[in-house]
């Protein structure tokens, strides 16, 4: 990990670290309206501040390792660890929807009756505005730096931002209308709206640590290669990306002339890494296997003046998603 690395790597953990800070601040607050209100909605409000804090603080401990430099232990680094916590995260979330649901209903059967509601809508109002813009930094600082830790942080404040205001709503409705049994309604909708939420980040983080194939990174890959494609780079096929936290490892086979020399093939290689390593923004290792070329590939291969062709080439093969992540495709029918 170069200095650049490790200087975005600190700064994202002190901001984790002010989230983590700033989550404590909030719950506080929170768990302040619900025992003037009683209400079963600001109760929802301050159990998802409880993952806030416990997610914060998992999400500061998976930015210090990841941060670590690789070791024999961990050839790769330690990257991995954010699709952990954000897992973990996840499931603190499902779990916070389902004690939200089962004190729902508890009230909903013993006819519980909030009060105070003006005070707990004034702060439920603060805190939704705190979490709001402190989610919305995490966001966009999580998708500048590649940092999955920081994207489900922010997701999860932003998301927890329209539960706040949806407390908010259901606060005044309640207020001026005196039907208090919306107020644990209220609950139960957010309650397995959250319960959504925790699973989408399950979801993501599972995908992560299977190696689940990102469409969209290898359109953009793809994308780079063909706009920077020269004639004697005959294919680029089988290619698989890993992400390891902010970090990428590409594996791909590239076609090239069978008669050029090792040092010759290297430096073409070399090229295909630098115009990947230049327009990723962010840190790749490479594994490139270099095959040679068949008879079969000159129906493919754009080379002019080949002295060694053996077919007339037939059509270009335009480089996409769909087909770099394929094997051979001269030997295909494309």
């Amino acid at each position: 990990m170069n200095s650049s690395d490790q200087n975005i790597s600190k700064n994202n953990f002190r901001f984790q670290r002010n989230v983590a800070i700033i989550g404590i601040v909030l719950f506080v607050a929170k768990l302040i309206a619900w025992r003037l209100t009683n209400s079963d909605a600001v109760f929802s409000d301050a159990m998802e501040s409880i993952v806030n804090i416990i997610a914060a603080f998992m999400g500061l401990y998976s930015l210090y390792v990841a941060a670590k430099p690789k070791d024999e232990d961990h050839p790769y680094g330690h990257g991995k660890v954010e699709f952990i916590t954000s897992g973990v995260e996840g499931t603190l979330i499902i779990f916070a929807g389902v004690v939200i649901i089962v004190q729902a209903v508890n009230s909903l059967l013993s006819n519980n009756i909030p009060g105070k509601l003006d005070w707990g809508m004034l702060i439920v109002a603060i805190t939704a505005i705190i979490n709001y813009v402190m989610g919305y930094i995490s966001l966009q600082k999580g998708l500048r730096e590649k940092s999955l830790v920081l994207q489900s942080s922010g997701k999860h404040l932003m998301s927890d931002t329209i539960t706040t205001g949806g407390v908010v709503l259901s606060l005044i409705i309640v207020y001026f209308t005196k039907i208090y049994w919306l107020d644990a309604v209220v609950a139960l909708v957010f309650g397995i709206y959250i319960i959504f939420i925790g699973y989408k980040i399950v979801r993501k983080s599972l995908s992560g640590i299977m190696d689940e194939q990102d469409i969209q990174l290898v359109e953009k890959v793809a994308d780079v290669l063909e706009k920077n494609r020269e004639e004697d780079w005959i294919d680029v096929h089988n290619m698989k990306i890993q992400q390891f936290g902010a970090n990428l490892h590409i594996d791909a086979h590239i076609t090239l002339p069978y008669y050029y020399s090792l040092r010759e093939a290297h430096q073409e290689m070399e090229k295909v890494i630098l115009v990947l390593a230049k327009n990723a923004k962010r840190q790749i290792e490479f594994n490139f296997h270099m095959d040679d070329c068949k008879p079969k590939s000159c129906e493919i291969c754009q080379l002019k003046n080949c002295p060694v062709r053996e077919k007339e080439f037939l059509k270009k093969i335009t480089w996409t998603a769909q087909n770099i992540t394929q094997h051979d495709k001269h030997d295909r029918n494309n």
